[in-house]
């Protein structure tokens, strides 16, 4: 019978491990890899009945040698100083299987092992890296230092068997020193065979690999704080930026990432960034990349939180504004001509009257002066606008509102290139700020029904305009999606669809208009919009009641104004409510 040969190791020292089939020597760089070989003899009969295994490796073979046995390996979790003593003398825990492995299996198993997190996928991962590829990754001298005086202080060593011990082998063994948790993750593409928003929304960020090592189909919640190195050199390695891996909860989580790629893929972005709040993501972003001293221009219409950072904060940087109506370009090439602009910066649609910019034009103007575009696509959602594709270097999300979908998350993101990203990322850093991972998963899940509720939302808010426009009781009706609206041409020239969101004036003052919000019955009463669940509010009392009429009324703000926001409820129970409720007043 043909049996492998073995030598006694140390964790620092190599395993050679002959095999007469194969006809050379593989060499195993460390003993984590001594011990998920060890795992593949009782993992291969689980692995064979593995359908997805047996579809990807159909030319694996193997056969067993019944004279050579294995001793048992303490159960995961428990300690012990094997490599010393009766225990090394007796080849503690070599395989008895003898391997066949078909061309690319490295490659193959590399990329499977990714979205495992049995000793399987590992083992498989450690035995065909033996087997392809026996040179290990060059340190640098630091690194080789940290190493040698880490191995000199080893003998005997206290090793803990389990699943930490077999993925850090992967890491070794299969990715050339890099963390395999980040391995491939950025900027997959997609096109191939996930031909619409819609299956990108649910699987970008996962089908074809993820930061996290897990069977699983959904994406699992990474809750800490820390991540750890196992030897310095590794940490000299990733200080060094040989090596990718996470450091501080801050700084990353594997969770988040799954969610930003998703975003990038959306988006046709080199990179994402999530942060806490829509607002976090706001400012952190004008922070980071207008200078102070510096100059931008936005626009009359939009969130009020947002106009206020602008107007009281910035100032006190040397950061000054000029305000344009959006769709005024004239007064856009103006203030490019007598300011140094570094950013426009403007919701598309906006809020509350969902005046749209042109994105195209805009974007272009803005270039030939060296100015920045940054776009607030919130009202729009990545499904039904493009914002990069027409030219803005970022879009922005408060992903509070359609992206998590479900009323129940707190999230902003900013899509860019990488070197802008990179800019506002290294300030978040400092600020603070991260998304909460159990948020990250929320926005995950919410992004799977995406282009679901996009399209009964778009359905019923076209369709309730419509109805609302043609309403005794109804004033006026803004909605980027009728062609009363004064930019519908843009919006149908740069949308896919115009949103959820309705904003409508009824034909009373504010008592009256609180009668008509107060009589419906399905939608809540509340800041917000993009969830599942309808969702009313009276701008002038919502956002603006610390205001007086008259100052509400330089912004537009009405008191007969309401910005209905809908959900996925049926078509015909959201008609039938808001009728009802007018026929009330």
């Amino acid at each position: 019978m043909l049996a492998p040969s073995y030598k006694r190791t140390t964790l620092c020292q190599p395993l050679s491990i002959e095999i007469e089939d194969f006809g050379k020597v593989f060499t195993a760089p460390n003993i984590y890899h001594f011990i998920a070989f060890s795992s593949l003899r009782e993992s291969f009969r689980t692995l064979m009945a593995v359908s997805s295994c047996a579809r990807v490796f159909p030319s694996f073979e193997c056969r067993s040698d019944p004279d050579f046995s294995r001793p048992e390996i303490p159960s995961y979790g428990e300690k012990s100083n094997f490599f010393s003593g009766k225990a090394a003398a007796a080849g503690y825990g070599l395989s008895s299987l003898i391997f066949r492995f078909p061309p690319n299996f490295v490659r193959q198993l590399s990329n499977k092992a990714r979205r495992n997190c049995s000793n399987i996928g590992v083992a498989q991962v450690v035995a065909a890296s033996w087997s392809n590829n026996q040179q290990t990754s060059g340190l640098t001298p630091a690194a080789k230092a940290v190493d040698a005086a880490a191995s000199a202080a080893m003998a005997p060593v206290e090793v803990e068997t389990g699943v930490e011990e077999v993925v850090a082998a992967v890491k070794n063994s299969c990715c050339n020193g890099e963390n395999v948790q980040l391995e491939d993750s950025p900027h997959v593409k997609y096109a191939s065979f996930l031909n619409s928003d819609g299956s990108i929304a649910i699987h970008a960020g996962e089908r074809l690999g993820r930061g996290i090592v897990t069977d699983a189909i959904t994406t699992p919640v990474v809750n800490t704080s820390a991540y750890f190195f196992k030897k310095t050199s590794e940490l000299i390695d990733f200080k060094e930026k040989r090596r990718a891996s996470f450091e501080y909860g801050r700084y990353g989580n594997p969770t988040t990432i799954v969610a930003e790629e998703k975003i990038s893929a959306l988006e046709g972005a080199e990179s994402t960034l999530l942060m806490a709040s829509g607002m976090c993501a706001s400012t952190v972003m004008l922070l980071a990349l207008v200078p102070a001293g510096g100059h931008i221009v936005t626009t009359t219409d939009c969130y009020r939180k947002t106009r206020i950072f602008i107007e009281t904060i910035l100032p006190k940087m040397g950061i000054t504004a000029t305000v344009i109506d959006p769709a005024d370009i004239g007064a856009l090439e103006t203030a490019l001509e007598k300011n140094k602009v570094t950013l426009f910066f403007t919701e598309s649609p906006t809020n509350p009257f969902l005046r749209c910019v042109d994105i195209e034009r805009v974007s272009k103007l803005c270039h030939e002066k060296g100015a920045l575009v940054v776009i607030d696509g919130t009202f729009a959602t990545p499904l039904n606008q493009k914002a990069l594709a027409l030219g803005a270097d970022i879009v922005l999300h408060s992903a509070t509102k359609y992206i998590a979908g479900h009323n129940d998350v707190l999230a902003g993101s900013i899509s860019g290139s990488d070197k802008l990203i990179s800019v506002v990322r290294n300030l978040h850093h400092i600020l603070g700020g991260a998304l909460n991972p159990n948020a990250a998963y929320l926005i995950i899940r919410g992004m799977k029904t995406l282009h679901l509720r996009i399209q009964q939302q778009n359905s019923t808010a076209l369709r309730m305009a419509e109805i609302l426009e043609a309403h005794p009781k109804i004033r006026h009706v803004y909605y980027p999606g009728l062609t009363s609206h004064p930019e519908h041409y843009i919006a149908k020239k740069q949308m896919n669809g115009f949103g959820g969101v309705v904003s409508f004036e009824v034909d009373g003052d504010l008592l009256r208009t609180a009668k008509f919000v107060d009589a419906l019955q399905i939608p809540y009463i509340a800041p917000s919009f993009g969830g599942c669940e309808s969702i009313v509010d009276q701008p002038a009392i919502m956002s603006y009641w610390d205001l007086s009429q008259s100052d509400r009324a330089k912004y537009g703000i009405m008191d007969n104004l309401v910005r209905f926001s809908f959900g996925v409820e049926d078509f015909e129970d959201l008609k039938a409510d808001i009728l009802q409720a007018l026929d009330i007043i």
